[in-house]
Protein backbone atom coordinates (compact mmCIF):
# COMPACT_ATOMS: atom_id res chain seq x y z
CA UNK A 1 0.00 0.00 0.00
CA UNK A 2 3.34 1.90 0.05
CA UNK A 3 1.30 4.56 -3.11
CA UNK A 4 -1.80 5.69 -1.47
CA UNK A 5 -2.11 9.09 -2.31
CA UNK A 6 -1.40 12.45 0.26
CA UNK A 7 -4.06 12.20 2.56
CA UNK A 8 -6.01 8.95 4.68
CA UNK A 9 -8.27 7.64 2.30
CA UNK A 10 -10.87 8.09 4.92
CA UNK A 11 -10.54 11.43 4.79
CA UNK A 12 -10.43 11.83 0.79
CA UNK A 13 -14.24 13.67 0.03
CA UNK A 14 -15.34 12.89 3.66
CA UNK A 15 -16.38 16.14 3.58
CA UNK A 16 -18.10 18.76 1.00
CA UNK A 17 -17.02 22.14 1.78
CA UNK A 18 -18.98 23.75 -0.57
CA UNK A 19 -22.13 22.23 1.16
CA UNK A 20 -21.89 24.60 4.16
CA UNK A 21 -24.61 26.78 5.43
CA UNK A 22 -26.89 27.36 8.14
CA UNK A 23 -27.75 23.95 8.32
CA UNK A 24 -27.51 22.28 11.77
CA UNK A 25 -24.81 19.62 12.00
CA UNK A 26 -24.95 18.85 16.10
CA UNK A 27 -27.01 19.93 18.99
CA UNK A 28 -26.32 20.19 22.59
CA UNK A 29 -27.86 21.48 25.54
CA UNK A 30 -25.40 24.20 25.18
CA UNK A 31 -26.60 25.50 21.42
CA UNK A 32 -26.16 23.86 18.18
CA UNK A 33 -23.85 23.79 15.52
CA UNK A 34 -23.98 25.08 12.03
CA UNK A 35 -22.60 23.82 8.93
CA UNK A 36 -21.32 27.22 8.66
CA UNK A 37 -19.40 27.24 12.02
CA UNK A 38 -18.23 24.07 11.56
CA UNK A 39 -16.74 25.08 8.67
CA UNK A 40 -14.83 28.14 9.43
CA UNK A 41 -13.41 25.88 12.46
CA UNK A 42 -12.65 23.29 10.00
CA UNK A 43 -10.60 25.62 7.59
CA UNK A 44 -8.44 26.82 9.80
CA UNK A 45 -6.78 23.01 10.41
CA UNK A 46 -4.51 21.01 8.47
CA UNK A 47 -6.95 18.41 7.72
CA UNK A 48 -9.55 20.39 6.39
CA UNK A 49 -7.04 22.56 3.87
CA UNK A 50 -6.21 18.81 2.80
CA UNK A 51 -9.33 17.86 1.53
CA UNK A 52 -10.40 20.64 -0.07
CA UNK A 53 -6.77 20.34 -2.09
CA UNK A 54 -7.91 17.17 -2.81
CA UNK A 55 -11.02 17.81 -3.72
CA UNK A 56 -10.03 20.60 -5.95
CA UNK A 57 -6.60 18.54 -7.53
CA UNK A 58 -9.83 15.88 -7.81
CA UNK A 59 -11.99 18.02 -9.93
CA UNK A 60 -9.49 19.22 -12.09
CA UNK A 61 -8.18 16.12 -13.41
CA UNK A 62 -11.76 14.43 -14.13
CA UNK A 63 -12.75 17.09 -15.89
CA UNK A 64 -9.63 16.29 -18.34
CA UNK A 65 -8.88 12.28 -17.48
CA UNK A 66 -12.53 10.89 -16.41
CA UNK A 67 -13.34 9.54 -18.98
CA UNK A 68 -10.13 6.97 -18.98
CA UNK A 69 -10.67 5.88 -15.76
CA UNK A 70 -13.58 3.35 -15.75
CA UNK A 71 -16.01 1.95 -12.85
CA UNK A 72 -14.70 -1.48 -14.34
CA UNK A 73 -10.74 -0.11 -13.82
CA UNK A 74 -11.24 1.24 -10.17
CA UNK A 75 -13.32 -2.73 -9.24
CA UNK A 76 -10.34 -3.91 -10.74
CA UNK A 77 -7.88 -3.07 -8.35
CA UNK A 78 -9.99 -2.86 -5.65
CA UNK A 79 -10.53 -6.53 -6.28
CA UNK A 80 -7.21 -7.64 -6.85
CA UNK A 81 -5.90 -5.53 -3.43
CA UNK A 82 -9.16 -7.36 -1.64
CA UNK A 83 -7.64 -11.04 -2.66
CA UNK A 84 -4.48 -9.86 -1.83
CA UNK A 85 -5.11 -9.03 1.78
CA UNK A 86 -7.95 -12.25 2.18
CA UNK A 87 -9.32 -12.66 5.42
CA UNK A 88 -7.08 -9.22 6.80
CA UNK A 89 -8.99 -6.89 4.14
CA UNK A 90 -11.64 -5.49 7.27
CA UNK A 91 -8.80 -4.86 9.25
CA UNK A 92 -6.48 -3.29 6.88
CA UNK A 93 -9.21 -1.05 5.77
CA UNK A 94 -9.62 -0.03 9.57
CA UNK A 95 -6.24 0.29 9.93
CA UNK A 96 -5.90 3.17 6.84
CA UNK A 97 -9.29 4.89 8.52
CA UNK A 98 -11.24 4.16 5.73
CA UNK A 99 -13.77 2.24 4.18
CA UNK A 100 -14.37 0.06 1.04
CA UNK A 101 -15.95 3.48 -0.47
CA UNK A 102 -13.45 5.52 0.46
CA UNK A 103 -10.84 2.84 -0.53
CA UNK A 104 -12.04 2.85 -4.31
CA UNK A 105 -12.41 6.89 -4.03
CA UNK A 106 -8.58 6.61 -3.46
CA UNK A 107 -7.46 4.05 -6.36
CA UNK A 108 -10.26 6.40 -8.32
CA UNK A 109 -7.53 9.57 -7.75
CA UNK A 110 -4.68 7.17 -8.38
CA UNK A 111 -5.98 6.15 -11.36
CA UNK A 112 -6.68 9.76 -12.93
CA UNK A 113 -3.17 11.25 -11.27
CA UNK A 114 -1.33 8.11 -13.62
CA UNK A 115 -2.96 9.24 -16.44
CA UNK A 116 -1.86 13.18 -15.46
CA UNK A 117 1.41 11.80 -15.30
CA UNK A 118 1.30 9.56 -18.37
CA UNK A 119 0.35 12.56 -20.22
CA UNK A 120 2.85 15.22 -18.82
CA UNK A 121 5.79 12.82 -18.52
CA UNK A 122 7.56 12.15 -21.49
CA UNK A 123 9.83 9.30 -21.53
CA UNK A 124 13.09 9.04 -23.74
CA UNK A 125 15.13 6.49 -25.14
CA UNK A 126 17.56 7.04 -22.52
CA UNK A 127 15.50 7.48 -19.69
CA UNK A 128 13.67 3.62 -21.15
CA UNK A 129 17.41 2.52 -21.39
CA UNK A 130 18.53 3.65 -17.75
CA UNK A 131 15.42 1.83 -16.63
CA UNK A 132 16.19 -1.42 -18.32
CA UNK A 133 19.42 -1.68 -16.28
CA UNK A 134 17.51 -2.55 -13.09
CA UNK A 135 14.49 -4.33 -15.54
CA UNK A 136 13.39 -7.74 -14.71
CA UNK A 137 10.47 -9.59 -16.47
CA UNK A 138 7.61 -11.47 -14.41
CA UNK A 139 9.72 -14.65 -12.90
CA UNK A 140 7.73 -17.62 -11.49
CA UNK A 141 8.77 -19.19 -8.20
CA UNK A 142 7.78 -21.22 -5.73
CA UNK A 143 8.85 -20.74 -2.27
CA UNK A 144 9.41 -22.18 1.46
CA UNK A 145 8.31 -19.66 3.73
CA UNK A 146 9.10 -20.25 7.61
CA UNK A 147 9.58 -18.48 10.80
CA UNK A 148 12.76 -19.36 11.49
CA UNK A 149 16.53 -19.27 9.92
CA UNK A 150 17.28 -22.92 11.51
CA UNK A 151 13.73 -24.00 9.58
CA UNK A 152 15.06 -22.76 6.34
CA UNK A 153 18.32 -24.43 6.61
CA UNK A 154 16.52 -27.92 7.30
CA UNK A 155 14.50 -27.17 4.49
CA UNK A 156 17.28 -26.82 2.73
CA UNK A 157 18.97 -29.58 3.94
CA UNK A 158 16.57 -31.97 2.97
CA UNK A 159 16.95 -30.30 -1.13
CA UNK A 160 20.23 -31.02 -1.00
CA UNK A 161 19.30 -34.37 0.13
CA UNK A 162 16.92 -35.57 -2.42
CA UNK A 163 13.33 -34.03 -1.63
CA UNK A 164 11.56 -32.57 -3.95
CA UNK A 165 10.64 -28.99 -3.77
CA UNK A 166 6.78 -29.59 -3.54
CA UNK A 167 7.27 -32.06 -0.07
CA UNK A 168 9.52 -29.83 1.53
CA UNK A 169 7.16 -26.93 1.21
CA UNK A 170 4.10 -28.82 2.51
CA UNK A 171 6.67 -30.33 5.28
CA UNK A 172 9.03 -26.81 6.59
CA UNK A 173 6.70 -23.87 4.67
CA UNK A 174 4.65 -22.06 6.77
CA UNK A 175 2.31 -20.13 4.36
CA UNK A 176 -0.71 -21.55 4.10
CA UNK A 177 -1.43 -20.44 0.75
CA UNK A 178 1.37 -21.88 -0.91
CA UNK A 179 2.71 -24.98 0.85
CA UNK A 180 0.37 -27.42 -0.46
CA UNK A 181 0.71 -25.55 -3.93
CA UNK A 182 4.36 -27.09 -4.24
CA UNK A 183 5.31 -23.87 -2.96
CA UNK A 184 4.11 -21.92 -5.91
CA UNK A 185 3.59 -18.03 -5.41
CA UNK A 186 1.92 -15.62 -7.78
CA UNK A 187 4.85 -14.19 -10.43
CA UNK A 188 6.63 -10.73 -9.63
CA UNK A 189 9.15 -8.74 -11.55
CA UNK A 190 11.56 -5.94 -10.30
CA UNK A 191 8.82 -3.22 -9.47
CA UNK A 192 6.34 -5.44 -7.81
CA UNK A 193 6.07 -3.71 -4.17
CA UNK A 194 4.51 -6.18 -2.03
CA UNK A 195 7.70 -8.21 -2.79
CA UNK A 196 10.70 -7.07 -0.30
CA UNK A 197 14.01 -6.09 -2.54
CA UNK A 198 16.38 -8.81 -0.25
CA UNK A 199 13.58 -11.56 -2.04
CA UNK A 200 13.94 -10.27 -5.05
CA UNK A 201 17.38 -9.41 -5.66
CA UNK A 202 17.84 -13.38 -4.50
CA UNK A 203 15.93 -14.80 -6.45
CA UNK A 204 16.56 -12.72 -9.82
CA UNK A 205 20.62 -14.28 -9.37
CA UNK A 206 19.04 -17.93 -10.04
CA UNK A 207 18.27 -19.67 -13.09
CA UNK A 208 15.49 -22.36 -14.10
CA UNK A 209 15.43 -25.42 -11.68
CA UNK A 210 17.76 -23.28 -9.16
CA UNK A 211 17.09 -22.84 -5.22
CA UNK A 212 18.61 -21.07 -2.84
CA UNK A 213 21.56 -22.48 -0.82
CA UNK A 214 21.09 -19.84 2.45
CA UNK A 215 18.11 -18.89 3.89
CA UNK A 216 16.88 -15.37 2.36
CA UNK A 217 16.08 -13.02 5.49
CA UNK A 218 13.08 -11.00 4.74
CA UNK A 219 11.93 -8.48 7.74
CA UNK A 220 8.52 -7.14 7.99
CA UNK A 221 8.95 -3.70 8.20
CA UNK A 222 5.59 -2.73 9.89
CA UNK A 223 5.81 -5.52 12.77
CA UNK A 224 9.41 -6.20 12.85
CA UNK A 225 9.25 -9.99 12.43
CA UNK A 226 11.40 -11.93 10.91
CA UNK A 227 11.06 -14.28 7.94
CA UNK A 228 13.07 -16.85 6.59
CA UNK A 229 12.61 -18.24 2.84
CA UNK A 230 14.18 -20.82 0.58
CA UNK A 231 13.44 -19.61 -3.05
CA UNK A 232 13.16 -21.95 -6.19
CA UNK A 233 13.13 -20.32 -9.60
CA UNK A 234 10.92 -21.71 -12.18
CA UNK A 235 10.37 -19.67 -14.76
CA UNK A 236 12.56 -16.65 -15.50
CA UNK A 237 12.26 -15.43 -19.00
CA UNK A 238 14.92 -14.38 -21.14
CA UNK A 239 15.48 -10.00 -20.98
CA UNK A 240 16.11 -9.71 -24.27
CA UNK A 241 16.63 -6.16 -25.53
CA UNK A 242 14.84 -3.32 -24.13
CA UNK A 243 13.33 -2.13 -27.38
CA UNK A 244 11.50 -5.01 -27.04
CA UNK A 245 10.33 -3.87 -23.67
CA UNK A 246 9.02 -0.08 -24.48
CA UNK A 247 5.65 -0.35 -22.77
CA UNK A 248 6.71 -1.80 -19.96
CA UNK A 249 9.82 -0.38 -19.41
CA UNK A 250 7.66 2.91 -19.62
CA UNK A 251 4.73 1.42 -17.14
CA UNK A 252 7.74 1.39 -14.70
CA UNK A 253 9.01 4.66 -15.19
CA UNK A 254 5.36 6.39 -14.74
CA UNK A 255 5.24 4.22 -11.63
CA UNK A 256 8.19 5.58 -9.90
CA UNK A 257 7.40 9.02 -10.80
CA UNK A 258 3.84 8.27 -9.16
CA UNK A 259 5.20 7.29 -5.36
CA UNK A 260 5.23 9.80 -2.88
CA UNK A 261 8.20 7.60 -0.77
CA UNK A 262 10.46 8.80 -3.86
CA UNK A 263 9.97 12.05 -3.17
CA UNK A 264 7.28 13.22 -5.20
CA UNK A 265 8.73 15.22 -7.02
CA UNK A 266 7.39 14.49 -10.36
CA UNK A 267 4.74 13.69 -9.49
CA UNK A 268 3.95 17.50 -7.35
CA UNK A 269 5.22 19.02 -10.89
CA UNK A 270 2.46 16.85 -12.63
CA UNK A 271 -0.19 17.97 -10.89
CA UNK A 272 1.12 21.87 -10.20
CA UNK A 273 0.85 21.75 -14.42
CA UNK A 274 -2.79 20.42 -14.06
CA UNK A 275 -3.79 22.62 -11.39
CA UNK A 276 -2.49 25.83 -13.51
CA UNK A 277 -3.85 24.66 -16.37
CA UNK A 278 -7.49 24.15 -14.63
CA UNK A 279 -8.13 27.83 -13.95
CA UNK A 280 -8.20 27.33 -10.12
CA UNK A 281 -9.56 30.15 -8.01
CA UNK A 282 -9.89 30.18 -4.47
CA UNK A 283 -12.70 32.59 -3.45
CA UNK A 284 -12.41 32.29 0.01
CA UNK A 285 -9.47 34.73 1.04
CA UNK A 286 -8.69 32.39 4.32
CA UNK A 287 -7.85 29.45 2.03
CA UNK A 288 -6.02 31.41 -0.75
CA UNK A 289 -2.64 29.41 0.29
CA UNK A 290 -4.27 26.16 -0.10
CA UNK A 291 -2.36 25.27 -3.48
CA UNK A 292 0.69 27.04 -2.10
CA UNK A 293 2.91 23.68 -2.18
CA UNK A 294 1.93 23.32 -5.84
CA UNK A 295 1.79 26.76 -7.33
CA UNK A 296 5.61 27.09 -5.97
CA UNK A 297 6.31 24.01 -7.67
CA UNK A 298 5.54 25.68 -10.49
CA UNK A 299 7.06 28.87 -10.18
CA UNK A 300 10.35 26.64 -9.40
CA UNK A 301 10.00 24.32 -12.51
CA UNK A 302 9.69 27.80 -14.27
CA UNK A 303 12.89 29.42 -13.34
Amino acid sequence: MKKWLLVPAGLLMALSLAACGSKTVATTNGGKITQDQYYSSLKTTSQGKQVLQQMIIKKVLDKKYGDKVSTKKVNSQYNTLKKQYGSSFDGMLQQQGTTASGLKDTLRMNLLLKEAVKNDVKISDSDMKKQFKDWQPKVSTAVIATTSKDDATKAIDALNGGMSFSDAAKKFSKDSSSKNKGGKVPGFDNATTSVDDSLKKATFKLNNGEYTKEPVEDSNSQTGQKSYYVIKMLNKPAKGKWQDHKKELKQQIWDQDMDTNNGGTVLQSVIAKELKNGNVSIKDSDLKDVLSQYTSSATSAAK
